[in-house]
């Protein structure tokens, strides 16, 4: 199951940007971030391809959503013009935004070239 995730779950699990400004990533897997709304439907069409991805992939990666009507301060930190727009987070190394519905075989590519999950 994706998890949904608060601005303060956010700053836990993924980046404390209130106390950085140098990205540091606080997760043990990569992990993809889903900017959504309820109304988007774009969103609904990426919503279950990221369902299926987070049970294929359990225990190899997080699959998180954060909804920007409820985390507006979330959002903004990360310029979020449309959504849905999909962060992809190395363990080590820069996150990736790519916006748009993405079909689940760009999705399994990306999560293969950018974080290295197979």
């Amino acid at each position: 199951m994706a998890e949904r995730l608060t601005t303060e779950s956010f700053k836990e699990k993924v980046f404390n940007f209130d106390q950085s400004k140098e990205w540091k990533y606080e997760g043990d897997l990569p992990a993809i971030v889903d900017f959504y709304a309820d109304w988007c439907g774009p969103c609904k069409m990426v919503a279950p391809i990221l369902e299926e991805i987070s049970q294929e992939y359990a225990g190899k990666m997080h699959v998180y959503k954060i909804n920007t009507d409820e985390e507006q301060e979330l959002a903004a930190a990360f310029g979020i013009q449309s959504i849905p727009s999909l962060l992809f987070i190395p363990v080590d190394s820069q996150p990736q935004m790519a916006a748009g519905a993405l079909p689940k075989e760009t999705l399994v590519k990306a999560m293969k070239e950018i974080l290295n999950v197979e």
